[in-house]
């Protein structure tokens, strides 16, 4: 494409740092986002230049340097840079001069939830890690609040419909029977991301989840890094998120 044909909306709001192109889409749904002026509409184009508003504020088409990191995220912090009364990001963590970087979580992960979190300023990458047709493995490790029966494993790998979505894993693995509490250990695989989409899907099937964390990512495996810690992801280890 040429560098002077008009681009997706959404695309140029996500290149631009603000936020994902998944979250752009809902801005642009939302009617929060104007073109030169006009309240624009999913789907719309613009030519490089263009007075995107998004929320009254103008985006930046500053060139910045492609940011990917990974953090170890602690239960208690929100996965959020948009919402102005949350009392501590994921972003309150990182260091100052990533601090001053427009980035923002490619998936997230709840409130209560731990875990491999990817927080970065590529548009195109984050769509690439949330879209489900890339059916990128997440792992997750789970804690129930009561033992587990085997036999509800195939309802979870079937998938029921619940609050509105349809919900399901790839593979669960009870944990070895090793330990106190090991019946209520397990290990999720989903291809999905959907919104609080594990603790959802075993609500839907009458269990609870105490703990929830989140151990891979495609090829990434979450190991030495310290609660609240950061690594930044070089360009192999990019490759081994889609691995």
């Amino acid at each position: 494409m040429s560098e002077n044909a008009p681009e997706r909306l959404q695309k140029i709001i996500a290149n631009s740092g603000l936020c994902s192109r998944r979250e752009a889409e809902r801005l642009i749904e939302a009617g929060d986002v104007r073109v030169n002026g006009k309240i624009a509409q999913l789907g719309d184009k613009a030519e490089p230049g263009a007075a995107i508003f998004v929320k009254n504020k103008p985006i930046l088409y500053k060139e910045e340097r492609p940011i990917t990191l990974i953090m170890n995220k602690p239960k208690g912090v929100l996965c959020t840079n948009a919402d102005p009364y949350a009392e501590r990001t994921v972003f309150d963590l990182l260091p100052s001069d990533l601090q001053r970087q427009r980035l923002f979580c490619a998936g997230r992960l709840d409130k209560d939830s731990e875990g491999l979190l990817v927080i970065t300023n590529d548009g195109d990458l984050a769509h690439r890690l949330t879209h489900p047709s890339t059916e990128i493995v997440k792992r997750y490790r789970v804690v129930l609040h009561r033992d587990f029966n085997k036999e509800d494993i195939p309802k979870l790998l079937a998938g029921t419909e619940y609050e509105g979505d349809f919900l399901k894993a790839e593979k669960v693995i009870p944990a070895p029977q090793v330990g106190d509490g090991h019946q209520r250990r397990l290990e999720v695989h989903l291809h999905h991301g959907k919104k609080r989409e594990v603790r959802r899907l075993f609500e839907a099937n009458r269990y609870f989840v105490k703990k929830l964390v989140r151990v891979q990512i495609g090829g990434i495996i979450l190991k030495n890094i310290p609660r609240g810690g950061i690594k930044i992801l070089g360009k192999k280890d990019i490759e081994r998120l889609f691995g």
